[in-house]
This record gives structure tokens, C-alpha cells and sequence, in this order.
């Protein structure tokens, strides 16, 4: 079975997650490899009505289970139909968002049992990890300062940020080889050659 490269873009908001996922998908592609772009929640057609829910400020507040839950089944479907068979294609995806940021927002934000839910949602993602996570670190107020019309979770308070804020660098200091930890309050191109650097050799395990 042909195994690609998958790599994870992570991070609170505003810190230029798919800015970089498109950089990086941009630069593999004029090198040759096939890269399927994707997001989470949202990236399958299932997922966009998902999403759609999650994230609209008329949804209102749910039980943080079942936030919780709903994000499982986004990441349940985007695995088996769209992440996984890249994968097997012995393709390169590149995710805006991915476990980390279930456990950090409805985990670390909601205060549920971080461990309790990571089982929920290794079950949901069939334990597929990403090669590479790359986590963009920014202060959680200088991240909403550059966001303008908040959705359903980025009109969370300050303290609820700086909880997944807390929370995504500890992953990432338990885990540290699979991380790229860059501050996302840097120089856009900057942290994009910086992602390039630790991306590089990986592409030579490729099949």
C-alpha cells in the first residue's frame, strides 16, 4: 500500500492557517507532487453542513458533547472518503485543522476530560496521525485583533483562547519530533520557508 505525506496545519485564530496551507500546497505543486488541500471542519460535503452548524453564531450554545461529537463525524467522514484515500494514492495532503484543534477547543476551551475525548476522536480518525503538525503560535488577542466578523467559536471570550492557546503547545512539547512550532506573529514568507526547511526531507520518503 503506497503511504503519502500528510501535514497538518494547526493554531489559535488568526494566525494564518490556510494562509500557509495554501503556500505550502502552492510551492510541493510546482515541484511535482499531487497535494490535495483540504480543511476541518468542512471538507467533505457532509462536513460543510457540519460546519455550517458548528460555526454560526444562530446555532447558539450546544452541550460541549455534543460539539464535541459533531466534530468527531466531520473528521469520521473527511478520513474515510477524502484524507485517507490520498494517502493510499501515495499523495500529499495538506489539513487546516485536524485533532489537535478538537482537543484544544472542545477539550483545553470547554474544560472537557481532554483524554476521555481523545479517545472519541482517535476512534473517529481511525488513529491516523499527520506526519508533520505544524502549529502556528500567536497570542490569542493579537489573533482575534485580525479577524473581523467572529463565527460561533471565535466569539468565545479571551480566556476560553488562551485555554486552547495553552493547550496546543503543550501537545506539541509532549510530541515535539512531529512538530514545527513558528511564531505566527512573524513574516508570512518567512514562516513559509521555515515550514519548507522541515518539509523538505520528508519528501524523500515518499514513494
Amino acid at each position: 500500500m503506497r503511504t503519502g505525506l500528510f501535514v497538518a496545519f494547526e493554531g489559535g485564530e488568526g494566525g494564518g492557517k490556510s494562509t500557509q496551507a495554501g503556500l505550502l500546497t502552492r510551492w510541493l505543486t510546482d515541484i511535482g507532487h499531487t497535494v490535495v488541500q483540504t480543511r476541518e471542519p468542512g471538507g467533505t460535503d457532509v462536513g460543510g453542513q457540519i460546519r455550517s452548524i458548528l460555526l454560526d453564531p444562530d446555532t447558539g450554545a450546544l452541550s460541549p458533547r455534543t460539539e464535541s461529537l459533531l466534530y468527531a463525524a466531520d473528521k469520521a467522514e473527511h478520513v474515510d472518503t477524502v484524507i485517507m484515500p490520498a494517502l493510499q494514492a501515495g499523495h500529499i495532503v495538506v489539513c487546516d485543522r485536524y485533532v489537535d484543534s478538537t482537543l484544544a477547543y472542545q477539550g483545553a476551551g470547554r474544560t472537557l476530560d481532554v483524554a476521555e475525548l481523545e479517545g472519541v476522536v482517535r476512534w473517529a480518525t481511525r488513529d491516523l496521525r499527520p506526519h508533520l503538525t505544524v502549529l502556528l503560535d500567536i497570542d490569542p488577542e493579537t489573533g482575534l485583533a485580525r479577524i473581523s466578523g467572529h463565527d460561533r467559536i471565535e466569539a468565545e471570550p479571551l480566556d476560553f483562547h488562551r485555554r486552547v492557546r495553552a493547550s496546543f503547545l503543550d501537545f506539541a512539547a509532549r510530541d515535539d519530533p512531529r512538530y514545527l512550532v513558528a511564531d505566527a506573529s512573524g513574516d508570512a514568507e518567512g514562516i513559509h520557508h521555515a515550514i519548507r526547511a522541515r518539509v523538505t526531507p520528508l519528501l524523500a520518503e515518499l514513494p
